[in-house]
């Protein structure tokens, strides 16, 4: 015979009696700031609309309703978990499923199942559109696509984890990333899972030629930046043909190197910044089919790292080298462009492209990018763009709060998502009392407060505005900094006759 639980325990400590009473009845949530969230996510109408065309579609009259699958699947991302058995943390929250509209956090396994029912081309294109959605009010202004790729090792036996590219794991199988990002939002607009052997720019240039033909041609990217990978004949060439400016980075191959030896005595070399000079000139390499302007970055080294070999035959070993005052070592980097702007430009203007991976180091670390994997590739990649949206919500949302600055998850959650709230109900009144632990959490609730009353004003004034036209002004204000407090520019498909 099951036995009550107690009513409350008299127990002693170190600063005298206390009595521990348990509440089974209270609802509680270790989210306690999400409400402020769910508001922005209600009046943006993002959620409402990624529920709406959900292309997901159960037989049975027993399966969990997409609203269930999908707001799971949000709150589990949302809390930095990074495995799908991390779900059963949400179980007993009993404050944030309602304020979502949902009737229950269902298991880990009805998540799983939900993600194996969508059809991989519908699910595809239902989550591109919503990518495109979030960043479409910004791509009127003069914007960079930057593309890189990512390498995730996989510890288990994933379809497509295979030997590839892995320089920090070499013999791991792992999943290759490629990524489409507008940059200085760090905003996703497309993420695609490949097998870890196929990390080449071919791989990607699929993906990046789909991704700017669903775009209307006003609202096409001023530059597509690169590392390496792509400083490749296939991705200019077609970059020319789409009459799209590039500043990609060369390998430093042997032809390469002799025209770095050829403008390395030259002295008229101009200022690029941080300790950088460049240099530019015109070069057809070799499978070029043309001639093409290079611009040459180098940095004086005041310490180098040499191969130094054993007198014993043995491996090479790194050692340092003294660099006197009067000796000048230069470390080279090379960029091919189609743009016109002052050779002294270019050095700033790819030094912005480390900003992407800062993206990467996000999502993976901080968000679990790679971690939501399953035995099929389809699920993988679905989960890796459902998180990309999830990541561009929050993105702006933690901007509308502060918009001076990009706050990453491992600031921004303990910050503005995490505290402890209860609900109480009184005359048909609901209130949630939070409670925040963090040194700064005055400041956070006067921000969250802040923009409550910015979704107040916006639901109240512009009820006659589209959902689009909602979304623009809360994108405007999110990205003040990046458009330094001027207003939006409107796509001329857009603007009123």
């Amino acid at each position: 015979m099951a036995r009550e639980p107690p009513g409350g325990v008299d127990l002693d400590s170190f600063v005298g009696p206390v009595r521990v009473e348990w509440d089974h009845e209270a609802a509680m949530t270790p989210l306690g700031q999400l409400p402020f969230f769910i508001d922005f996510l209600k009046t943006a109408g993002l959620f409402d609309a990624l529920v709406a065309d959900c292309p997901l579609r159960y037989l049975s009259p027993n399966a969990p309703s997409k609203r269930d699958v999908l707001g799971t699947a949000m709150l589990s991302m949302l809390a930095g978990h990074k495995r799908y058995a991390h779900i059963a943390a949400l179980r007993c929250d009993g404050v944030l499923p309602e304020l979502l509209g949902m009737r229950k956090i269902v298991s880990e396994d009805a998540i799983r199942r939900a993600f194996k029912a969508i059809d991989e081309t519908g699910g595809a294109v239902w989550l591109r559109r919503h990518l495109q959605y979030c960043v479409e009010p910004l791509l009127a202004e003069p914007w960079i696509l930057d593309v890189d790729t990512t390498i995730k090792p996989l510890y288990g036996h994933q379809e497509g984890a295979v030997l590839g590219y892995n320089p920090k794991k070499p013999g791991r199988p792992s999943h290759c990333y490629h990524t489409y990002a507008m940059a200085s939002t760090r905003l996703v607009l497309d993420v695609d899972v490949s097998p870890g052997d196929e990390h080449a720019s071919k791989h990607s240039a699929p993906g990046l030629w789909a991704l700017l033909d669903r775009l209307p041609r006003d609202l096409w990217p001023a530059l597509l930046r690169g590392d390496r990978g792509f400083g490749n004949e296939e991705i200019m060439r077609e970059a020319e043909a789409r009459e799209l400016p590039f500043l990609l980075k060369l390998r430093l191959t042997a032809n390469v190197k002799r025209m770095i030896e050829k403008l390395a005595s030259s002295r008229e070399w101009v200022d690029a910044g941080q300790g950088f000079e460049a240099k530019e000139s015109e070069v057809r390499l070799v499978g070029w089919s043309r001639q093409r302007r290079v611009i040459v970055l180098r940095r004086r080294l005041k310490d180098a790292v040499g191969l130094r070999l054993s007198d014993d035959g043995g491996p090479p070993q790194l050692a340092f080298v003294e660099i006197g005052e009067a000796t000048d070592v230069y470390e080279y980097s090379v960029l091919v462009t189609s743009l016109n702007e002052d050779t002294e430009a270019f050095g700033q203007l790819y030094r912005d492209r480390g900003d992407g991976e800062n993206v990467f180091d996000e999502m993976k670390n901080q968000w679990g990018w790679g971690g939501y994997t399953t035995h099929d590739l389809a699920r993988c990649r679905l989960a890796a763009r459902l998180l990309g949206l999830f990541y561009n919500w929050w993105n702006i949302f933690v901007r509308l709060a502060d918009p001076s600055l990009h706050r990453e998850a491992i600031t921004s959650r303990p910050l503005f998502l995490t505290a402890i709230a209860t609900r109480t109900r009184h005359a048909r009144q609901t209130t949630i009392r939070v409670t925040s632990s963090h040194a700064k959490a005055e400041p956070a609730a006067r921000a969250l407060a802040a923009v409550a009353a910015f979704l107040r004003r916006l639901a109240k004034n512009a009820e006659q505005l589209t959902r689009l036209q909602k979304w623009r002004a809360i994108v405007s204000r999110a990205f003040q900094a990046f458009l330094n407090g001027r207003p939006l520019r409107t796509p001329p498909r857009l603007a009123p006759s």
